[in-house]
C-alpha cells in the first residue's frame, strides 16, 4: 500500500499505527531548529482524514537522522506506542538499510564491531575504546549488493541502534555515505542529503499479532534509481 498525500508517502495506516517515508530533509520530531516535523505532518493528516476534532495523538517510536530518507513508524495510539517500544527495546524491530558509500576494496559481507561514544557539542559519534566513559557497543552487518559505476551498494542489517552507527562504522572502513560530510564525503549532496535509506523493516503489529514487513521506494535521483533497477 503506497498511498501520497500532502506529501507524505504512507507504507501502511491502520487504526493503530502510520508507516511513511521519510523524505531527507524532514526532521521526524520537533528539535531546536524549530522547523516543522514530520510527526506534525502526519498529525495534520490523520486530523483531515478522519476528521478529528482536537489533538489528535502520534507517538514516535523510533527517529531517523535529518538526512536520511525512508521508514518511519509512528503509533496512533498509546498501548501501540508502549507495544512497539517494548518490541524496539527487545530487538524485534528489523530494519535493513541501503547506502551508497565510495568504491573501496572491502569484504564482500562482513560484521562491524566497535564502541561508539557519542559528542553532543558537535553532535557527532566516534570510535572509541570499550573503557572509555559513555562508549556503547555498535553492531551491524553489510553485504554490497550493487556495483555501480562511481560507488557501490551496501545492504545493512543493524543489530544495535547506536547515534549515527551506520555513518561512523562504514566510514571507519574508510566507505563514506555519499553526500556525508560529517563523516568524511569529500562532497555535499545539492539538496543536502546524504545516501543512506532506512529501506525495509519488519515487526509483529502492535495489536494484531501479524508479522508485517515493508518496504520503502528509494529517493527520486539518478543514483538512487540506478540501485534500484
Amino acid at each position: 500500500m503506497h498511498s501520497t498525500k500532502n506529501n507524505l508517502q504512507i507504507l501502511f495506516e491502520d487504526n493503530h499505527i502510520i508507516v511513511v517515508n521519510k523524505r531527507s530533509g524532514d526532521i521526524t520530531q520537533g528539535d531546536k531548529t524549530g522547523d516543522k516535523p514530520l510527526s506534525d505532518v502526519v498529525k495534520e493528516y490523520i486530523k483531515h482524514n478522519e476528521n478529528k476534532p482536537g489533538n489528535v495523538y502520534l507517538g514516535v517510536v523510533h527517529r531517523l537522522d535529518r538526512p536520511t530518507s525512508g521508514i518511519v513508524i509512528f503509533a496512533k495510539t498509546s498501548k501501540a506506542l508502549e507495544r512497539l517500544n517494548k518490541a524496539l527495546r527487545d530487538q524485534k524491530i528489523h530494519k535493513t538499510y541501503w547506502a551508497v558509500v565510495n568504491k573501496q576494496d572491502i569484504p564482500k559481507k562482513q560484521t562491524l564491531s566497535h564502541h561508539l561514544v557519542k559528542n553532543p557539542k558537535n553532535n557527532k559519534s566516534n570510535v572509541c575504546l570499550p573503557t572509555t566513559q559513555g562508549a556503547k557497543h555498535a553492531i551491524l552487518h553489510y553485504e554490497v549488493i550493487k556495483i555501480l559505476d562511481n560507488f557501490q551498494l551496501l545492504e545493512i542489517e543493524l543489530e544495535t541502534g547506536r547515534h549515527h552507527q551506520i555513518r561512523v562504522q562504514l566510514s571507519t572502513l574508510g566507505c563514506t555515505i555519499k553526500g556525508d560530510l560529517k563523516y568524511g564525503a569529500k562532497r555535499s549532496n545539492k539538496d543536502g542529503s546524504i545516501h543512506l535509506h532506512a529501506r525495509k523493516i519488519t515487526f509483529i503489529h502492535p495489536v494484531k499479532k501479524e508479522p508485517i514487513t515493508l518496504t520503502a521506494p528509494v529517493p527520486n535521483d539518478a543514483i538512487w534509481q540506478a540501485c534500484e533497477s
